[in-house]
């Protein structure tokens, strides 16, 4: 099929203001060969543009693909074993996770997005372990899974080279352990620790393999500010600038993350970004719970992005993001599941509705998200966090064609008041079970609620096949280390913390 017309009661084109969105009624979109060549009404576009196929109906509404702009893995961490903690405790509780084959895994997390209306995802894939090999191979078989699948993606590795547990180096964290638990500690770490060097070559491997892909492009990811050294920052940014590609760095995701940038810098973790030359429209900020009244000012001027992570900061009790400040400064902020919404799976209307309805301030004051707001986030600015921003995000000439069609029926049924406007309607009510057709370059990747191009329910029987055996030796000695390595790491952390203050409502409210 190389050419189709795609049908809507309401076609969402792209939201215009705070409140505003281009929708058209009883319209269509006319692509080709994957590009959108015209967008109007239904009977215009019948008229001007013959078409291999007709999708949708008057009887459905169509918008742009979303961006799920901060992802991870495919089983959640609960379903591994790993019970919500905050974000400090739960790193730990990581380690006894069972080993999972990265295709299938992948698939998983990527048949729940697609069913949410998820054309685009950003992977941040995390260490596999100190050989670059094996790291390649992970590598590739996440990507098979989403060319397989037929989403978009943009991966990256993340960069990692210091402090691998906590916010001190490795030997100061050891030294509070008992001997033989430190050895353990020490032997896992050392199974983990790459050569800075090597994670470079790792991107440039990958970048060449799959720079030409059409659904997949390879970015940059600094994990964070405590396990980059400033070298290590500082070789991203000038990777970055080389190969024109964007970063994505975790920043102050707690509050003892934003005193350890304090303790090591002078400054916050944001300014010291800024001084390394980091800052600007390559640079995604996840999460960006803790920053500063002149945090986001500075995001603001230099049009740095930050990757709101609503469900994750809740459960991780890492705080509550100053959303409605980032919108008011001017950022661009974009949506993230992460590695599980609220409802531990990877549903991108329910965490649309997170957003909208977390960060409603009490009073009078219009600055609360708008449903228009959110929509934004979820496809235009997702869209520019990625390599592929330029082309994605909206239904107009010239973008690609990727697009959710959602039944109308299932967001207005039994009844819905004609003078709600249709964005908030679809914000407030569409559900993975209304979602019908989606589309990634002009080819439908679900129709009629069904993945086409995997048998998704082979698949995920292999999924559970796999992990139905014993655990392996070495998976018992991690999970055993993450057990015995709990109440030390608590004990480390309260003591680590003392003096650090928390206002609850601190990161919601604060223009401090």
């Amino acid at each position: 099929m190389s050419s189709s017309i795609v049908r809507g009661r309401k076609i969402v084109c792209k939201v215009t203001g705070r409140h505003d969105a281009d929708v058209i009624d009883d319209g269509a979109v006319f692509q080709r060969k994957g590009t959108i060549v015209d967008v109007g009404s239904f009977a215009d576009i019948s008229a001007r543009h013959q078409a291999d196929e007709v999708l949708g109906s008057f009887d459905h509404v169509v918008l742009p693909g979303f961006v799920n702009a901060h992802h991870h893995v495919g089983l959640t961490p609960l379903q591994l074993g790993s019970l919500d903690q905050p974000l400090e405790l739960w790193w730990i509780t990581r380690i006894g996770a069972r080993d999972v084959d990265p295709y299938l895994d992948t698939l998983y997390s990527a048949f729940e997005m697609i069913e949410s209306g998820v054309t685009t995802v950003q992977h941040i894939h995390g260490m596999v372990d100190a050989d670059p090999d094996r790291c390649l191979e992970a590598a590739r078989r996440v990507l098979k899974a989403y060319d397989d699948v037929g989403m978009r993606v943009s991966y990256s590795y993340e960069i990692r080279e210091q402090n691998p547990l906590a916010y001190e180096a490795e030997e100061t964290v050891l030294g509070h352990l008992p001997r033989a638990l430190a050895s353990a500690l020490r032997n896992r770490m050392h199974e983990q620790r790459m050569p800075l060097e090597d994670h470079f070559l790792i991107f440039e491997e990958l970048y060449r393999q799959y720079g030409r892909h059409e659904r997949i492009r390879i970015q940059l990811a600094p994990a964070n500010l405590h396990p980059c050294s400033d070298r290590a920052l500082e070789m991203s940014g000038g990777y970055a600038a080389r190969f024109d590609v964007p970063m994505h760095v975790h920043l102050v995701e707690s509050p003892l993350q934003k005193r350890y940038a304090k303790r090591r810098t002078g400054t916050t973790a944001l300014a010291h970004l800024h001084s390394l030359g980091l800052l600007g429209p390559r640079m995604t900020l996840g999460h960006g719970v803790w920053l500063t009244s002149e945090d986001i000012e500075l995001a603001a001027r230099t049009g740095t992005h930050i990757c709101h992570n609503c469900s994750s900061n809740l459960r991780l009790r890492s705080g509550i993001a100053p959303l409605n400040h980032f919108e008011e400064s001017g950022v661009r902020v974009a949506i993230g599941i992460d590695e599980a919404g609220i409802n531990d799976d990877r549903d991108m209307l329910q965490e649309m509705r997170m957003v909208l309805n977390l960060h409603r301030e009490p009073g009078l004051d219009d600055r609360v998200p708008t449903a228009a707001q959110v929509l934004r986030m979820a496809t235009e600015h997702g869209a520019e966090t990625t390599p592929f921003g330029a082309t994605i995000g909206t239904l107009e000439p010239g973008k690609a064609a990727d697009m959710v069609l959602m039944k109308w029926d299932q967001i207005a049924g039994p009844y819905l008041d004609t003078q709600i406007p249709t964005v908030d309607a679809i914000v407030h009510r569409a559900k993975p079970a209304g979602v019908d057709t989606v589309l990634v370059g002009g080819i439908p990747i679900l129709r009629a609620g069904r993945i086409v191009r995997i048998d998704k329910d082979e698949a995920l029987a292999n999924l559970a096949a796999s992990l139905g055996s014993p655990l392996t030796e070495a998976e018992r000695e991690r999970r055993e280390l993450a057990k015995s390595l709990y109440r030390p790491f608590r004990k480390y952390w309260e003591s680590y913390a003392i003096g650090q203050t928390c206002d609850p409502f601190y990161a919601m409210n604060s223009r401090m």
